[in-house]
């Protein structure tokens, strides 16, 4: 598209709810931090019918990310131009790592270099947690069901997803950049209802961040959690094993696929959802084995 670009970090642009850039004199960011805390103390803010809080997501979740996104991982970002500005679009990424960071990476990546919130749909197991699935309303994301994702696509808002679940995060680090079955499709379906593109997204990086090389099954039946990993590093360091390996990542955006030349009706037929979820998923592992080679090693040197 001619519209294509790519950013990297050195490139990003911190901006305050606002629109300005971060920064200024310490007495105006002071004044900024008492004018954001005297907002909250007294109400004065906005939270959609979702939960998501903008001003909290922007000024203080994000935040605490960007050095991750920054200095930690090196995030790349590719093909930007391939969003489709201003209408809704359905991105739909590979998911890896053993834990969902490459879902926060991906929230940091649209915020930062696009300038939109991106609304993330998340597992039921997210929502039951007390603090997580608060933190996760506040940031934007909502539960991973039809009425959801087709009322967020419908408002034009960018929603994302990760047709692989918990059978693409949690899978041994053998199996890496090996795109499991993604579901019945119906974020095909949402998107053909709403008449959005849908936005494959390839990540590279996250798989190294914490290699599975093992896995507790009985532990994590009595806990309640779909899998408990093992890596070369927990448990066997304690807490110290939970920091994320610093592996170079890339993040691509492919080419936007039309769903407005269906009826919205044709949502309900599974053949169509079934074999257009089957091309996706052959197109993102093609674009996925050629952004790791683009990428190289997981762990280049670091450059001052």
């Amino acid at each position: 598209m001619d519209d294509f670009r790519d950013r990297r970090p050195d490139e990003s642009t911190d901006r305050s709810p606002d629109g300005s850039p971060y920064g200024g004199t310490a007495d105006e960011r002071l004044a900024e931090l008492f004018a954001f805390l005297r907002r909250r103390v007294t109400g004065d803010y906005e939270i959609d019918e979702f939960g998501f809080d903008p001003e909290l997501n922007d000024t203080v979740l994000l935040e605490a990310l960007r050095p991750l996104y920054r200095h930690w991982f090196r995030v790349e970002v590719l093909g930007l131009g391939n969003v489709p500005p201003g209408r809704g679009a359905l991105i739909v990424a590979n998911h890896s790592g053993t834990l969902p960071v490459d879902a926060l990476m991906l929230q940091v990546a649209v915020h930062d270099e696009l300038d939109r919130p991106l609304r993330l749909l998340g597992a039921h197991l997210v929502y039951q947690l007390p603090v997580l699935g608060h933190l996760a309303r506040k940031s934007g994301h909502t539960l991973a069901c039809r009425e959801d994702a087709d009322r967020l696509l419908r408002k034009g808002e960018v929603v994302g997803v990760f047709p692989e679940g918990f059978k693409g995060l949690g899978k041994p680090f053998s199996e890496r950049y090996k795109l499991q079955r993604f579901g019945r499709g119906g974020f095909v379906a949402s998107a053909i209802r709403a008449g959005v593109p849908i936005v494959p997204c390839a990540i590279v990086g996250a798989e190294e961040i914490y290699p599975k090389i093992g896995d507790s099954p009985s532990l994590a039946r009595l806990l309640g959690l779909p899998y408990l990993p093992i890596t070369p590093l927990f448990p066997w360091l304690g807490p110290l094993g939970l920091l994320p390996l610093p592996s170079k990542w890339l993040i691509e955006f492919g080419e936007p696929i039309r769903t407005d030349e269906y009826d919205p009706e044709e949502a309900d037929d599974p053949m169509l959802v079934f074999d257009l979820t089957d091309r996706i998923r052959e197109s993102m592992q093609a674009q996925l084995d050629a952004l790791r080679l683009r990428r190289g090693p997981a762990f280049p040197p670091i450059t001052m």
